[in-house]
């Protein structure tokens, strides 16, 4: 019998494990090794207040094996926020174990039970078709809007 997968909030004591994760994720998708001092940071700052957003991390059995970011866009069109699905990792040893699927599931039932919350957005890269096979296997589907950006960091 496999290990019961477990959803909770992350915490402090996950900072470590999340820029790992997130270091190893920018790696794989996009061949980007991350200031690791910047990464820590930045994770520090949304474990350190819920307005920017929060980390979910997924438990296989005792060990932590997954994680993603919500984040926040307010949509004056629909008088509610959409959640922004980011930072998605699941370490190779845990994939195609559901692991994602779980913490989907997570984010789509607590975000249903709101009230202010009108939607679940995700970002993904272009070529990635795997990802974006999970995704549309969940019910998301590609929208008509592409991304633009200045970034003034990376």
């Amino acid at each position: 019998m496999s290990p019961k997968i477990t959803i909770r909030p992350a915490t402090l004591a996950d900072v470590e494990l999340i820029v790992g994760f997130s270091a190893a994720m920018a790696k794989e998708t996009e061949g980007r090794t991350l200031d690791e001092v910047r990464l820590r940071k930045g994770t520090l700052a949304v474990l350190e207040s819920k307005d920017r957003g929060y980390y979910l991390v997924a438990e296989l059995g005792p060990e932590v094996v997954g994680q993603l970011l919500l984040t926040y866009e307010w949509s004056d069109w629909r008088h509610g926020v959409f959640w922004w699905i980011q930072s998605v990792y699941v370490a190779p040893p845990a994939r195609r174990q559901g692991v994602y699927r779980a913490m989907h599931a997570h984010v789509i039932a607590d975000a249903r039970s709101r009230d202010d919350v009108c939607g679940v957005r995700l970002y993904v890269e272009k070529d990635n078709a795997a990802a974006q096979a999970t995704y549309g296997r969940l019910g998301m589907h590609k929208t008509s809007y592409e991304v633009y950006e200045q970034d003034f960091v990376l």
